[in-house]
């Protein structure tokens, strides 16, 4: 169903209205959702639950209790860096918690499980196969695939299981981020607790220099180009071959340059790889996010501007919506006006514009999901309803 112009069914968009008249969304009566739920659900918790029990017998048997504890300590001093990172970069249109909890918790525990399994497989693979070295070959060759894999198929899970909430590159970003982040803490407590065992407190230091220090950034990094292949899949792409090749594209990217990390680590260049790969990787990286902090800004205002001239918003809103500075003044300025309430209402206001704007993007490129129209009427409902609730909790 083409857009149009939606219009209001009130002056000035105050009043709620169907944006597609006509259109009538019937639900679904049977069972079969609510079933594909606890299937889906009941799977996932299971995979935690086994990936947690592979976890917990690694960490007792090879490290036990006291030195992970210590060598958790100390993996968990990146995430005071790298978490806030990518969650910064959530800032117009932030995420479910309970996603981003649930990508963590992936990296986290399911990932790192997964890995310790699969690595361990071909290492003994290659050593029946008469490899020279096994262990080079499995950390260049093997598990550089086998562990952006597992990482990316917990992004791909989030796409599967919450499209609504996956909106493009930016949201495949912070995910894969995170997934990464995650995945990251459980290898460093792993290779910390083992330093620490065979070489005592000068080797946890060095390796804590190398890996937390230096290489924060390095798996969550690598992990981003799944998470850009995935968020061009969903955002831009419009047939399902060109969906596929481009998620496969950026998990072939991904899994090359922890190839090249592992390589440089393997065979004792780690500084000189450092320097002249893993410094302007980031760097660009950097300049990446910055870009697509400005690109989504711009996205926001071109396409919350055709709302505003339908009546569903005023420009002035628009203008406050695609800049985070005038977000932060109007948050602000809210809680001044109303307190808490006030504040809660407008971040909800805020929050549902991005994504409508979002979501408009992809109906003109013609990426959208099956019930983009759908999605689109309980957007501008939505709105219209956080600021009705927002200004009745100001204090006049």
């Amino acid at each position: 169903m083409s857009f149009g112009a939606p219009t209001p069914s009130g002056g000035g968009g105050s009043t709620p209205g169907p944006a597609f008249p006509g259109y009538a969304p019937a639900p679904n009566r049977t069972a079969r959702p609510r079933l594909r739920t606890v299937i889906v659900v009941g799977l996932v918790a299971t995979g935690f639950l086994l990936s947690a029990a592979v976890l917990a017998v690694e960490f007792e048997t090879g490290l036990g209790v006291q030195v992970t504890l210590l060598a958790a300590l100390f993996a968990a001093l990146p995430l005071l860096v790298v978490v806030p990172t990518f969650l910064w970069l959530d800032r117009y249109e932030a995420e479910p918690t309970r996603m981003l909890i649930l990508a963590f918790a992936w990296g986290a525990v399911c990932a790192p499980a997964g890995a310790l399994f699969l690595n361990t497989g071909i290492a003994i693979a290659m050593r029946l196969a008469g490899a020279e070295d096994p262990d080079v070959e499995t950390a260049v060759f093997g598990a550089p695939f086998v562990e952006e894999g597992l990482k990316g198929l917990g992004v791909l899970l989030i796409v599967l299981l919450r499209r609504r909430e996956f909106d493009g590159v930016v949201d495949g970003i912070v995910y894969a981020g995170l997934v990464g982040a995650g995945f990251a803490f459980s290898e460093n407590i792993i290779y910390l607790g083992r330093e620490f065992v065979e070489y005592g407190q000068q080797g946890l230091t060095e390796l804590f220099i190398l890996r937390c220090i230096m290489g924060p950034f390095a798996h969550p990094l690598f992990t981003a180009f799944t998470g850009i292949g995935l968020g061009l899949a969903v955002a831009v792409m419009r047939s399902a071959w060109s969906r596929v090749l481009v998620a496969l594209g950026g998990f072939l990217l991904a899994a090359l340059l922890h190839g090249i990390w592992n390589l440089s680590a393997a065979t004792g260049h780690l500084i000189g790889a450092y320097v002249l790969f893993q410094v302007p990787l980031f760097l660009s990286f950097v300049a990446l996010v910055i870009g697509l902090r400005y690109r989504e800004g711009r996205l926001i205002r071109t396409y919350l501007s055709q709302y505003a001239d339908a009546g569903w918003l005023s420009h002035q809103e628009v203008a406050m919506l695609s800049s985070l500075p005038a977000r932060r003044q109007a948050r602000i300025w809210a809680n001044q006006q109303g307190g808490r309430a006030a504040v809660a209402s407008m971040r909800a206001f805020q929050d549902g514009a991005s994504d409508l704007a979002l979501l408009r993007a992809r109906m003109v490129r013609g990426s959208a999901e099956r019930d983009a129209a759908a999605r689109e009427r309980t957007l501008l409902e939505s709105i219209v309803a956080h600021r009705r609730a927002f200004v009745g909790n100001l204090a006049y």
